[in-house]
C-alpha cells in the first residue's frame, strides 16, 4: 500500500478532510430537504450509522430555506448540493457547512464568482464535483464524457476559484463506471495537493454498488488517494456508511474493529460455521479495537491462521479450541465455543484499547 498522497487540510464544520485527518465516510440524505423532520431523521440515523458528514439536494428555494431549522436540530455538518440555480447556494451558505456545485450545470462563470464570495463570507469550503455525464459543452464537446474530459473541467475550474483567491477546495471526478473514474482520479491527483472526495456515481442496487465502490475507491485508497468518500448506493443510507467503512478498512486506511478471517463453506467443514459467523459478526459490531480473529470450521487452515489472529475458533467435529496469539487456551463442545469467543475477544479489545 503506497503512502496517502499529501494534501491541504480543509474543515467542513469540525470535521477534518485532507492532510493528516482520518479518512472521512459520508452520505446523502433522499428526503424532500424542505421537509424538515424526515430530513432531520435520516441526518439522525446516519449520524447513528457512523457518518462523519451529509449532503442533502437543495433543488428549491423552499429546500434552501430549510436548512436553517435543519441544522438547529443535527449534529453532523451539512454540505448543501446545489445544480442549476446559483441563487439556492447563496441562501444555503447561510446556514450549512460547505456547499459543493457541479460546474457542469451551474452556468455561466460569474454565477460562480458569486458563490465563491458567499463562501468567503463565512468561511465555508467548496467541492467541485465533476461529473462525466454533465460536462459543460466546451469540454464535453472536445473530450466527451471521458476521464480527460473531467479532468480538464476540473482543472478549469479549480483555476477559476484560485483566480478569485479561493482554495478551500476539495474535488471529485465522478463517472458510472470503475475505469473512467479511477483513470480521472489517477490522472489528476498529481496536479494539484487539494482533497479528493471519491466515488463511483449512480452504481446500483447495494450489490453491484459495493462490487463497483470496492474495486474503484479500493484501488484509488490502496494508490495513496482520497481524503473523503461516498458510496453510492440505490437504498439505505446506513448501507453507504457500512459498505464505506468496510472498504476503508479492508484497504488498510481505517484501523478500527474486527478483521474477521473464515474459510469458506467447503466439505471439509465440520460445524455450522455460517451461524457461527454470523453470531460472532452481530455480538462484537460493537467492538473498535483493532483486531484479527479466526473463525474456522476444520484442522486443515485453523492452526496456521491462529498463529496469525489475536483470537481464533478452531472447530473440529463436536468441539474446538479457543487461541490467543496463537497459544491454546480452552477446548470446549461445539455449543460453548462462541460464547467463550466473543467474552475473549472483548476481553483482549478492553486490554489493548
Amino acid at each position: 500500500m503506497k503512502e496517502r498522497y499529501p494534501t491541504k487540510k480543509i474543515y467542513v464544520g469540525d470535521v477534518a478532510v485532507g492532510g493528516d485527518a482520518p479518512i472521512s465516510v459520508q452520505s446523502m440524505t433522499y428526503s424532500d430537504t424542505a421537509d424538515v423532520a424526515a430530513t432531520v431523521e435520516q441526518i439522525n440515523r446516519l449520524h447513528f450509522a457512523g457518518a462523519d458528514m451529509v449532503r442533502v439536494a437543495v433543488p428549491q428555494m423552499e429546500d434552501a430555506l430549510a436548512l436553517q431549522q435543519i441544522k438547529e436540530q443535527v449534529s453532523l455538518p451539512l454540505i448543501a448540493d446545489i445544480h442549476f440555480n446559483y441563487k439556492l447556494a447563496l441562501e444555503a451558505a447561510k446556514w450549512v457547512d460547505c456547499i459543493r456545485f457541479n460546474p457542469g450545470n451551474i452556468g455561466e462563470k460569474s454565477r460562480i464568482k458569486e458563490i465563491v464570495k458567499a463562501c468567503k463570507e463565512r468561511n465555508l469550503p467548496i467541492r467541485i464535483g465533476v461529473n462525466s455525464g454533465s460536462l459543460e459543452k466546451e469540454f464535453d464537446q472536445k473530450y466527451g464524457s471521458t476521464a480527460e474530459g473531467m479532468v480538464a473541467s476540473a482543472e478549469y475550474n479549480i483555476k477559476y476559484l484560485e483566480d478569485l483567491d479561493f482554495t478551500d477546495i476539495k474535488i471529485s471526478l465522478k463517472a458510472s463506471d470503475v475505469e473512467r473514474t479511477v483513470d480521472a482520479y489517477r490522472m489528476l491527483r498529481p496536479k494539484n495537493n487539494y482533497p479528493f472526495h471519491l466515488g463511483v456515481t449512480e452504481a446500483g442496487t447495494i450489490f453491484h454498488a459495493t462490487i463497483k465502490s470496492a474495486i474503484g475507491l479500493g484501488t484509488l485508497l490502496l494508490d495513496g488517494i482520497g481524503d473523503t468518500m461516498r458510496i453510492s448506493i440505490t437504498g439505505e443510507l446506513e448501507e453507504e456508511i457500512k459498505v464505506g467503512k468496510a472498504i476503508l478498512k479492508d484497504s488498510g486506511r481505517l484501523q478500527e474493529g474486527l478483521n474477521i478471517i473464515s474459510c469458506p463453506t467447503c466439505g471439509r467443514i465440520e460445524a455450522d460455521l455460517v451461524t457461527a459467523v454470523a453470531e460472532v459478526e452481530r455480538r462484537t459490531a460493537h467492538i473498535k479495537t483493532p483486531m484479527d480473529v479466526s473463525v474456522m470450521g476444520c484442522v486443515v487452515n485453523a492452526i496456521g491462521e491462529a498463529k496469525h489472529a489475536d483470537v481464533a475458533i478452531a472447530f473440529g467435529k463436536g468441539n474446538g479450541l479457543i487461541m490467543v496469539k496463537g497459544e491454546v487456551i480452552s477446548k470446549l463442545p461445539e455449543s460453548q465455543l462462541v460464547d467463550a469467543f466473543v467474552a475473549e475477544v472483548e476481553k483482549f479489545a478492553e486490554e489493548n484499547k
